[in-house]
């Protein structure tokens, strides 16, 4: 008996090829649409799957593959004596090679004019169907999806006449992995079509982009996966220049350095250490701004790294290539500096698409047996209801400094204090268990320069004593949600000291 195939595909790489192997092996291959035009303009001798179906293509094509003609080829168990006689009765003959991949809804709901009607008619039903019955067939049927697999199915039909069932099994699951991933597109699609923010059941769906050589720590085994539709600013985008290949760590540092570098209109260098901003520095150039941000903390700054919201120049390439540093990322370097960075061997040198500002609409965290969802805190300082609640306003240094620290605080883990001056960080407290203990660690690391300096907190004082202690310090003026009950006991304490105190009425934890 002639053993069938069955390929339609919408990606037609090479399809072609493995077209005509399939013949040369001696299979009649059934098709329809455009894929039966293109493989018989090629040459390729096809069965019309209308001809199989004894029934025409309708609805504008909606309907073609959707017949027991098919799908009883794809299902029916070769061994089941049962199966046989059915298919005997009715005329229905067995396919044993299905090719299918789907209507590209993912590329059509990506383009920025997509209209509704558009995204809708590129929902694919008959392709998911002869996947998912192929695949749970794959005991019989080799199912395939992806181009990648045609050349190991080809050497194994070659050799044997059929597949293996480790393959058959292997690519049933991409085929599952598959329609659970396109299903995933649409639903998302759908569900914001429909406005819904929190739906009863939520499916994202992510692509492997790199294997990692291990995770946090060496005995974790690790993978990084990107959001096929998430923001294209983001570390998933970014291009790699140089250097050694991302390392799990190195991918949650950057992250948290794009966060923060995204803040800044002014050119402006951020250097971070295990998620925490060490440096964060603003200037008239970005090499100024570099420099700002290392002599925030030439210390921590040592196998950090930096992200920079600027092309990075010759000055700026020369002060980089004089540290030690995991990671630079940047919009781009000049061919100069690549020249100088790229002397570094083990330098990883990035590019971020800047001009890029599409944002995920949601962050997620996965915990133990479930899955975290909120909104990005997109809250930044023009939003914010800020007033001043003290009986001295602070002066226009003062503000440029209390922009900085509101602009910082809120991606250093909580509690979280941030001591700066108009143009950079001068000392960070992070992820102490006191808010006081947060600004006891700020103002040490800024120690002399916190004279005249100013001070972010990530959430309201509880008690006056972070006033205090930043009085004795020497700071002149704070940033804080407000929100507690013992609100004017702060106050008052400021005022004592001839502190200004603005109030922003948002908080900015971090976790």
């Amino acid at each position: 008996m002639t053993k069938r195939a069955l390929i339609s595909v919408s990606d037609k790489s090479g399809i072609l090829e493995f077209a005509k192997e399939l013949e040369t092996l001696g299979y009649e291959i059934l098709s329809t649409g455009g894929t039966k035009a293109y493989l018989q303009e090629n040459g390729v001798a096809i069965t019309p799957v209308d001809q199989v179906t004894r029934f025409p293509e309708i609805l504008g094509g909606r309907v073609k593959t959707l017949n027991p003609m098919i799908h009883g080829g794809l299902l029916a168990k070769h061994d089941d004596a049962d199966h046989q006689a059915q298919m005997n009765e009715h005329g229905i003959e067995p396919i044993e090679v299905v090719c299918v991949n789907l209507y590209p809804f993912r590329e059509t709901i990506s383009k920025p004019d997509v209209t509704a009607d558009d995204a809708i008619e590129n929902i694919d039903i008959g392709g998911p169907a002869m996947l998912r019955a192929s695949a749970k067939n794959h005991a019989y049927v080799t199912v395939i999806t992806d181009a990648a697999d045609y050349p190991a199915v080809l050497e194994e039909l070659k050799a044997a006449g059929k597949t293996t069932i480790e393959t058959r099994r292997r690519l049933a699951a991409k085929v599952f992995r598959h329609t659970a991933s396109y299903d995933a597109y649409i639903s998302g699609y759908l569900t914001d079509l429909a406005g819904e923010e929190f739906p009863e059941q939520v499916t994202f769906t992510y692509e492997l982009k790199q294997s990692l050589r291990y995770g946090e720590n060496p005995h974790q085994k690790a993978a990084f996966y990107q959001r096929a539709l998430g923001s294209d600013f983001s570390i998933a985008s970014a291009q790699q220049l140089h250097g050694k290949e991302l390392s799990y760590n190195n991918i949650q540092d950057a992250n948290a350095a794009i966060q923060i570098v995204k803040e800044f209109e002014l050119p402006a260098a951020v250097a971070v250490k295990h998620m925490n901003p060490c440096g964060v520095g603003v200037g008239e150039t970005i090499s100024e701004a570099f420099g700002k941000a290392y002599e925030a903390d030439s210390m921590s700054i040592f196998g950090g790294i930096v992200a920079l919201n600027r092309e990075v120049d010759t000055e700026t390439a020369e002060q980089l290539s004089g540290i030690f540093l995991e990671i630079i990322l940047a919009p781009s370097y000049s061919d100069k500096a690549l020249e100088i960075l790229t002397k570094k061997k083990n330098i990883r040198l990035l590019t971020i698409p800047f001009e890029q500002n599409k944002k995920d609409k949601w962050n997620t965290v996965s915990i133990e047996g479930g899955l975290l969802m909120q909104e990005p805190d997109a809250h930044g300082f023009a939003q914010a209801d800020v007033r001043v609640v003290t009986d001295r306003e602070p002066t226009e240094e003062e503000w440029a400094a209390l922009k900085l620290g509101w602009s910082v605080v809120k991606h250093v883990k909580s509690n979280a204090i941030v001591v700066t001056d108009a143009q950079m960080t001068l000392g960070v407290g992070a992820g102490q268990m006191n808010r006081v203990g947060a600004a006891k660690i700020a103002l040490e690391q800024a120690a002399e320069k916190a004279q005249g300096a100013s001070l972010a907190s990530d959430a309201f004082f509880p008690m006056n004593d972070t006033v205090e202690t930043a009085a004795k310090a020497g700071i002149t003026a704070i940033i804080q949600p407000g929100g507690s009950v013992k609100d004017e006991d702060s106050i008052a304490k400021a005022n004592e000291y001839g502190i200004a105190m603005v109030f922003t009425g948002v908080r900015h934890f971090k976790h």
